[in-house]
């Protein structure tokens, strides 16, 4: 409050109690400057983002749907035979390119060995 309203105030015989007002908005400030300043963020927030895996595989789906809205307007008519013949090579192309790269994520991380098994010796043939 400014010095002419607290006089005019003073003047008229009302002095407001405006302390608790006061005090609430302080208490929300610090409240404010802690949170902001020294609360630590959970470990659920810090948490990695999806995989590549994840994203190929929300690629793939988002693939297949175009192709199956292009079949579907193809046939309703909207396109001419020679755009949904680009288009659908176009999609399966970009298609096999991601199949190829989920084929080598999941590879990498699924390093097996790929040679014969040798059989383990039975023990009735000496």
């Amino acid at each position: 409050m400014s010095l002419l309203t607290l006089a005019a105030f003073a003047a008229t015989g009302a002095v407001p109690n405006d302390w608790a007002v006061l005090g609430a908005c302080f208490a929300l400030g610090l409240a404010a400057v802690l949170f902001i300043f020294f609360i630590q963020p959970d470990a659920s927030d810090l948490a990695p983002h999806r995989s590549k895996l994840d994203q190929l595989l929300e690629r793939r789906d988002t693939i297949y749907d175009n192709m199956r809205d292009l079949r579907f307007e193809y046939r309703a008519g909207k396109y001419s035979e020679g755009d949904y013949e680009a288009m659908k090579n176009s999609l399966e192309l970009e298609a096999a390119q991601v199949l190829v790269e989920i084929d080598q994520v999941t590879e990498s991380q699924t390093k097996r060995p790929r040679g014969p098994k040798t059989a383990a010796p039975s023990e009735g043939s000496r």
